[in-house]
């Protein structure tokens, strides 16, 4: 790529961006003569008719146009599912997953998807899958295109250097990658092994959260989410392009880099963001606030306030509540939560969750601090305390989550996880 990383900053931003100058037409998006040669196409991310608020598109100026591919074959992948058809039925029990180990077979970004829990339907756009990812290889000439829906990439374990057809971008571990529906995209591993976790969103395309009575400022700024600048592929030769497509992949031989656009504007980007610059919003009188304000990005539903999904966060933060239990409380609740730590700590569950693990508490499925959290919190001196070098995270579904077959065969799942609520006793004094 002749690329260096430069970004540019916003989200929802209207943006342009060219490698070489004068490859952008300026007033017209398809003229009868794009300049330099280059063959004028559009990604539409919305439908033509969406309003004009909602509507997500990018024009793309490019050395050959993305017909030029060679037919596709199914391209077999055990492990990649789709949608609540793809789920195994599961009792209303609680599940944790142990950290995911490195694979002992080279595999790549695509190769090294392994799907836990998911819902919908991606042909009814609605719903979304939970995966997790462990990487070996980097992809070289081999691009994925994802037309079932959108990806938000976690990182938890290693750098990924994203090549996509707009540019590049490098996330690391503290960081989130959000990949358009349709886009194609490459994922190198410059440290070795990467490992992290995945939202495959079938749904609305995520946008930031209302910010209702918090007001103008606050959660995540538009201006920190950055997208690339052009850059294009030089090299000659074949490309295997992998199109997720119906649930299933396919695979097929372009004879052209899929890397070749010089150009482009649009909406419609990958983007990266930094969690350090989520502006935590808490409580600083009594009691502990609904998670919700730790959300970052939303994909709505047809019920307003009820979710498709939910990227939500628990970043470092001050805790100041006076003559509060300062970990989230037990509760039961209609959306269905899964959840992910990067690093450090969760408040909650001190021990019993890794960095790399998971868990999965569906709709009316109670859970809260495990018994050494509660113990801990029910006698600690309040004053300020802060929760530094740690990093969880939810995808959190108005769906029920339907775990997979691998979810709840794999060795990593952890069998006693409902022991952590064990040594809660009978403390009731009449």
């Amino acid at each position: 790529m002749n690329e260096t990383l430069n970004y540019q900053s916003g989200f929802g931003n209207h943006f342009a961006s060219e490698a070489v100058p004068g490859a952008l037409p300026i007033g017209q998006n398809s003229p009868q003569r794009a300049p330099k040669g280059l063959y004028a196409e559009l990604l539409s991310g919305t439908a033509f008719t969406a309003p004009r608020h909602e509507n997500r598109r990018t024009w793309l100026y490019r050395r050959q146009p993305s017909v030029l591919c060679g037919e596709y074959r199914p391209e077999p992948h055990a492990w990649w599912k789709t949608g609540a058809k793809d789920g195994v039925p599961l009792p209303p029990n609680p599940l944790r997953w142990l950290p995911f180990p490195q694979p002992n077979e080279p595999q790549d970004f695509v190769q090294a998807i392994r799907t836990l829990a998911l819902n919908g339907d991606a042909d009814a756009q609605v719903g979304m899958a939970a995966h997790v990812f462990h990487a070996n290889r980097s992809m070289e000439r081999r691009a994925l295109v994802n037309a079932d829906g959108e990806m938000l990439v976690v990182p938890q374990q290693g750098r990924l250097r994203v090549t996509t057809e707009l540019g590049v971008l490098e996330v690391a571990p503290g960081e989130v990658l959000l990949l358009p529906r349709g886009l194609a995209f490459k994922v190198a591993l410059p440290d070795g092994a990467a490992r992290g976790y995945i939202a495959e969103n079938y749904g609305a395309p995520f946008r930031l959260p209302e910010l209702g009575p918090i007001g103008s400022n606050g959660l995540a700024n538009p201006r920190d989410f950055l997208a690339p600048v052009a850059a294009y592929e030089q090299g000659a030769g074949e490309y295997e392009i992998v199109k997720r497509y119906g649930g299933a992949l396919y695979r097929a031989q372009a004879k052209a880099s899929p890397f070749n656009v010089v150009a482009w504007h649009g909406n419609l980007c990958p983007l990266k963001y930094d969690t350090r610059h989520f502006m935590t919003i808490g409580s600083i009188s009594f009691d502990h606030p609904d998670p919700s304000i730790f959300t970052v990005l939303t994909s709505p539903s047809d019920t307003p306030g009820t979710a498709n999904c939910d990227f939500v966060i628990f970043p470092p933060r001050w805790m100041v509540a006076e003559n509060t239990f300062r970990p989230p409380w037990y509760h039961r609740n209609f959306m269905s939560e899964f959840m992910g730590l990067v690093y450090g700590q969760y408040d909650a569950k001190p021990e019993g969750f890794k960095p790399g693990g998971a868990s999965l508490h569906n709709s009316m499925v109670p859970h809260g601090p495990d018994t050494e959290a509660f113990d801990k919190a029910s006698s600690a001196e309040l004053a300020p305390h802060k929760l530094d070098n740690t990093l969880a995270f939810m995808f959190e579904s108005r769906w029920r989550f339907h775990p997979t077959e691998f979810a709840l065969k794999v060795a990593v799942l952890d069998p006693n996880y409902a022991d952590c609520w064990a040594g809660l006793q009978d403390r009731f004094q009449p």
